[in-house]
């Protein structure tokens, strides 16, 4: 397992990761040659990160245990399957979306944030990897915290606008609050095993008091990042406020760090209980149904994005909460089926979500507005986005024959399982997880079908100055990469199963050896065939339809309009409208506003309907609460009056009290009371 060498190609690779902003800050603010350096050495960095991740799939885990030692312990680095299939999506989305930005945030066009936003992207990716390396507590700490400081400054871009200014400031209150809850984590581990060392604690040494301390610190500071309800607050606001490539990696990538993190140290603790592992999939449950329901009552395109990142935060922790369940009852075909199902999704999540952000941002990049209400007709002018973004939307859906629906199989496969269990807390937890699960799908399939009918098609609700172009290459390139991959993954799902099977024993090492292999569950045989066989089928159909169409002359006619004889385009459905009725039915829970226009004068002015909801846990808890305290603090205003007798009173009757309160009271009332 002593290969520095190994664990050297990450360090080289993290360290350029690092520096490849730095050039650019050397440079003139208008010229482009600092953002295609900065790339250039992105690009490099990720193939040779690439190389030290295949390293470990062949030939095993790595370990470096350095001279230097860090509050009296050596700094080990170690990386191993785990690290380095999460360490995947940092290198391989950390590159698509450095592409993607050339185009998308030329420097042309930002000169006042352009060379920061590039020079934090490296620090950003430094940061993940050193955390993923990191088998030193304090060393993942600093890990983390460069990470979360990074992630700040990139949402923080465009910080001239007011919006932008406080998503930012919330992102980083939360993040800090989630590294005060791991800083008491690492405190309470190195207190039970007396290093702070990252490793295995053995069974018998925490108490079930302790034990569960650690738990519940494990799930709050990492649910944090993860964006888990009702820690999510921080997250609509930052995706939506952030570049979208930035969104992209935000979503795809640094929420996985807090999913990685659940699975490390879930797996160092022993003995856990069952009630955690149910704890954990009624999370993902209450996520998963709630992100989707808040996505689709979302105008910002964005924003609902934003909102489906935590549903499908859901779905993985269903699969993690299926495993832990497993392997609390010693089921080891429960924890093979939820980890696959929850690591895959990890993969695959990182790749439509990066995808669809991409498709976003091409979108905002044509129109200029993130409010689906004023898109329309966008596939005419921008079919390669609209390509790509109907890939994503199928892909997140869990359909056939794309990536998606592979791992969101998996989760099904291990729910049915566990159902034909005789473990009751199971049985029950698992009864309500399985239809959870298919809302979950049906409710995202009647998102995106407005989302896309909104945005490309259709007419345009709203005349445009300028005729929508198409991307740039760049931002063309890296989309496409995308759509390969999702692809790839759902028509041949048997490529992932080698690198599935060294990564699921890590949750579980007390088992390891009779965890059975991915194979012996899944017909990985007939999904081939149905993905091939969907692929294809839609392949020849699309070709077919577009020679037909090509080779005949289309009549134009007006759709029926309800005897209207000149119907416009303000008489289309719009993406508030097509989901009117399922927010209706839930607006217990979403929680919404409306404004309903009225008419009070014969010659009317033009009047809109519109309506806003507001998030549960920010908008309805957490600043009220905010409110209602600075409120408190207003009363001791006239305490404060910048008089300097009154201070002084104030210090002598602080003397006063803290004599009074050394005073032996009891014993003077005492002798008092016997005279």
């Amino acid at each position: 397992m002593y290969k520095p060498e190994v664990i050297l190609i990450f360090l080289v690779a993290a360290v350029v990761h690092a520096l490849s902003g730095v050039p650019g800050l050397m440079m003139s603010r208008h010229s482009p040659h600092g953002q295609r350096l900065a790339l250039f050495m992105i690009l490099l960095a990720s193939l040779v990160g690439l190389t030290g991740v295949c390293l470990v799939f062949w030939k095993g885990p790595a370990q470096w245990v350095l001279s230097w030692t860090l509050l009296g312990q050596p700094l080990t680095l170690a990386v191993d399957a785990l690290s380095a299939f999460f360490m995947m999506p940092v290198l391989v989305i950390g590159a698509l979306g450095a592409l993607y930005g050339l185009g998308y945030w030329a420097q042309a066009d930002h000169p006042g944030n352009g060379r920061m936003l590039w020079f934090f992207w490296g620090l950003l990716l430094a940061g993940m990897m050193v955390l993923l390396v990191a088998r030193h507590g304090v060393l993942f700490l600093m890990g983390w915290e460069v990470m979360a400081l990074s992630a700040f400054f990139l949402v923080s871009t465009e910080h001239d606008q007011p919006e932008v200014r406080r998503a930012g400031w919330i992102h980083l209150v939360a993040t800090h609050l989630g590294t005060l809850t791991l800083l008491a984590l690492v405190a309470l581990l190195a207190t039970v095993t007396h290093s702070f060392t990252l490793q295995a604690v053995a069974s018998g040494v925490m108490g079930q008091g302790t034990l569960l301390a650690a738990f519940f610190l494990t799930f709050i500071g990492f649910g944090l990042k993860a964006g888990v309800m009702p820690l999510h607050f921080w997250l609509p606001g930052a995706h939506a406020n952030a570049p979208s490539h930035v969104s992209a990696m935000l979503s795809g990538v640094v929420l996985k760090m807090g999913i990685y993190g659940l699975i490390r140290f879930l797996g160092y603790l022993p003995d856990l209980p069952l009630i955690c592992g149910v704890l954990v999939l009624l999370a993902g449950c209450i996520s998963g149904v709630l992100g989707v329901l808040f996505a689709i009552s979302q105008h910002d395109l964005k924003r609902l994005l934003a909102y489906h990142s935590i549903e499908n935060i859901g779905i993985i922790l269903m699969g993690l909460g299926l495993a832990l369940i497993g392997r609390s009852a010693d089921r080891p075909v429960w924890v093979v089926l939820g980890m696959a199902g929850c690591l895959l999704h990890v993969w695959n999540h990182g790749l439509f979500k990066t995808l669809l952000f991409f498709g976003a941002g091409s979108v905002i990049h044509a129109s200029g507005t993130r409010l689906m209400d004023r898109m329309g007709g966008l596939a005419r002018s921008i079919p390669w986005t609209a390509a790509c973004f109907l890939t994503g939307a199928v892909a997140i859906c869990g359909l056939p024959p794309l990536n998606g629906f592979v791992s969101e199989w998996f989760v099904y496969l291990g729910l049915f399982h566990a159902l034909s269990g005789d473990i009751l807390p199971a049985l029950l937890v698992t009864a309500l997880a399985i239809p959870v699960l298919a809302i979950i799908g049906a409710l995202a399939l009647a998102c995106f079908v407005k989302v896309y009918g909104a945005v490309f098609l259709g007419q345009p609700r709203l005349e445009r100055s300028t005729v929508p172009t198409e991307s740039p290459l760049s931002m063309r390139l890296a989309m496409g990469c995308l759509v390969l991959a999702c692809v790839l993954i759902g028509v041949v799902p048997w490529t992932v199963v080698p690198v599935l099977n060294q990564a699921i024993p890590f949750l579980d090492n007390a088992l390891p050896s009779l965890l059975c292999s991915l194979q012996s569950l899944v017909p990985f045989t007939a999904l081939t065939l149905t993905g091939l066989t969907l692929a294809t089928g839609g392949a020849v159909f699309c070709w077919w339809l577009r020679n037909r169409l090509s080779h005949r002359r289309i009549a134009l006619a007006s759709t029926w309009s309800c005897g209207y004889a000149r119907p416009t385009v303000r008489m289309q459905y719009t993406a508030s409208s097509f989901a009117q009725m399922l927010t209706h039915l839930c607006r217990s829970v979403l929680g919404f506003h409306v404004h309903k226009p009225g008419i009070e004068a014969i010659f009317a002015d033009p009047a809109r309907f519109e309506w806003q909801q507001d998030d549960p846990v920010l908008d309805r808890t957490l600043l009220p609460a905010g409110r209602f305290i600075q409120s408190l603090c207003r009363l001791a205003r006239p305490i404060q009056r910048g008089l300097t007798h009154l201070y002084l009173i104030y210090v002598a009757l602080a003397v006063l009290g803290l004599l009074i309160w050394t005073m032996p009271i009891r014993s003077m009332l005492e002798r008092l009371l016997a005279y």
